[in-house]
């Protein structure tokens, strides 16, 4: 990297996320959602690091500052399935970094990896209304998917269950 050319020396760096990223995963989360939730990250990122030889989740710097992160992993066949398969499980770009491509760098490096690994799809969640995750995902080159993703409310399926029962 050239430092004498501007827009270089305002490029992020991305690297491998590590074990010392933790608080600074978690606090930027925060920032974003507005709660911590450290006991989901201390989980992710264990699991994240403990796959020797699969480094797919990463962080990036902007001017010497943890910017952003994503947690990902590979899998080799679920639901049925036997194609490898990556899934993002967590993506994070600091508010005060937004628009200096920390997510672009972010999501080029992952699909480096991967292509490198052999993994041809990458899958993520999205809640229906994040229009603005929802719209970064579409200029990264992800589509709806061919599969439906179903939830219960196992609360609301138990009750209607006793109902009939007693009925």
């Amino acid at each position: 990297m050239d430092k004498s050319n501007p827009a270089e020396a305002n490029a992020p760096i991305v690297r491998r996320l590590r074990p010392r990223d933790l608080e600074a995963v978690i606090a930027l989360d925060a920032a974003i959602l507005g709660r911590r939730r450290e006991e989901f990250f201390k989980v992710k990122l264990a699991q994240s690091l403990a796959e020797t030889g699969i480094e797919v989740s990463l962080a990036a710097e902007f001017d010497g500052a943890f910017a952003g992160y994503l947690l990902a992993r590979v899998f080799y066949g679920e639901f049925g399935q036997t194609e490898r398969a990556a899934v993002l499980d967590s993506f994070g770009v600091h508010p005060r970094c937004e628009g200096h491509g920390i997510g672009k760098a972010l999501m080029g490096q992952l699909r480096t990896n991967l292509l490198g690994l052999g993994i041809k799809t990458l899958r993520t969640e999205v809640a229906w209304d994040d229009q603005r995750l929802i719209s970064f995902f579409h200029h990264e080159g992800f589509r709806p998917a061919a599969r439906l993703c179903l939830d219960q409310d196992m609360e609301r399926v138990r009750h209607l269950d006793e109902r009939r029962e007693t009925s």
